[in-house]
């Protein structure tokens, strides 16, 4: 019956010109349901999936093992979205920070990081946050609105038409603007869409990273699709928890979580990565330090240290080199794989912990509009 409605209004829509349909938007089942409501036989539906993700056509016209004829139909009702670019900056070490308009005017980020030939690509899944970490500057935007699974995948299908000829996206992490376990049902549509083989852009699930605050019921559903998860863990007590991080740590404290990570690793061939952003007088003491190794110690797990990117009006502040060096030798001590990661993009807000700043100007000088929900028409 839903689906009935759905393209009856297609029909009146062609009628009335109302907006036509993004194919970008659909489901790989609602492609299919187009598909049949247009009366074609049934391989129209990978043959359309494959232009989009495979060969990232921007138009129909481009769609050309379907007849003239055909695309002119399809035109009648479909269109090929794509999210504008507002701008693209380049940091001294050669990370890339790009802002994206989406249709309703909101914006979103997205950062590439190169290393030698590898391109790893930090992406969004919400405008805003629906947490209040305390060391992030997206979560001073609050949360607008959850991405849709076709703005995930958009921003890979960006970045990757604005990449020279020959250079391809590595790999993708899940660590851009948002909490991607708060927004799963678009996450999970997405990296379907990121790693399908036979229609889909091919990645591998082992190169793909959902990062989290700690929202643990979502874990198994993660462990299904195959990638690797990465928790921000951040502090060694729940009372630093519940300074750096108080919206989660109060539905999720460090017990439950971490009994959450023992359940996961039980079912998983995956080990875990464990984020600790260093700050300052807050959690970068030889206490911690000690304290750390001993809550991971028997957790397949690695552990990446961040020492803590400081952006205008936050309070905290980066440790000195010799006690991030400090740090990471008494947790290497205790016999656990410990990694220094390297801020990259922090002259332009681009490293972790950064994103949002862009965003939030473009949504402070955009016109007042009516908010309302725009999950399959290409425009407004």
């Amino acid at each position: 019956m839903i689906w009935q409605c759905f393209f009856e209004s297609l029909e009146y829509g062609m009628k009335m010109n109302k907006p036509l349909v993004n194919l970008l938007a659909l489901t790989v089942q609602e492609v299919g349901q187009l598909v049949q409501e247009l009366g074609w036989h049934r391989y129209r539906t990978h043959q359309i999936l494959q232009w989009l993700y495979q060969h990232r056509v921007l138009a129909i016209e481009g769609m050309t093992n379907l007849s003239k004829v055909d695309r002119e139909r399809l035109q009648q009702v479909a269109t090929v979205h794509h999210d504008q670019e507002i701008s693209r900056q380049i940091a001294r070490d050669g990370t890339e920070k790009f802002l994206w308009r989406l249709i309703d005017d909101l914006a979103v980020e997205t950062v590439m990081i190169p290393e030698e030939r590898r391109r790893t690509l930090c992406l969004s899944s919400q405008v805003g946050c629906t947490l209040d970490c305390g060391f992030c500057l997206t979560a001073q935007m609050g949360i607008k609105r959850n991405l849709r699974a076709q703005e995930i995948v958009g921003q890979v299908l960006n970045v990757q038409a604005l990449l020279p000829e020959g250079d391809h996206i590595t790999s993708m992490v899940f660590m851009g603007m948002g909490e991607p376990l708060m927004n799963f049902d678009a996450v999970a549509d997405a990296i379907q869409r990121l790693t399908n083989m036979e229609w889909g852009l091919g990645f591998s699930p082992r190169r793909i990273t959902v990062s989290t605050a700690g929202w643990i019921p979502r874990f198994p559903d993660v462990r299904r699709l195959g990638v690797n998860l990465a928790i921000s863990l951040n502090g060694t007590t729940n009372a630093q928890r519940d300074r750096l991080m108080p919206s989660v740590n109060a539905r999720y404290n460090l017990d439950a979580l971490l009994m959450a990570c023992r359940k996961y690793l039980e079912d998983s061939e995956r080990p875990l990565t464990f984020e600790y952003v260093l700050i300052a007088g807050v959690n970068d003491s030889v206490e911690d330090a000690n304290r750390l190794a001993s809550l991971l110690r028997g957790l397949r797990c690695k552990i990446n240290l961040i020492p803590f990117n400081e952006f205008p009006g936050n309070p905290f502040r980066r440790p000195a080199p010799e006690g991030i060096n400090a740090f990471q030798q008494i947790v290497r001590s205790r016999g656990l794989d410990v990694f220094l990661r390297k801020s990259r993009g922090d002259d332009v807000l681009g490293a972790c912990g950064q994103l949002g700043r862009s965003a939030s100007e473009v949504l402070e000088t955009a016109p007042t509009r009516s908010k309302r929900s725009l999950p399959i028409y290409a425009e407004s």
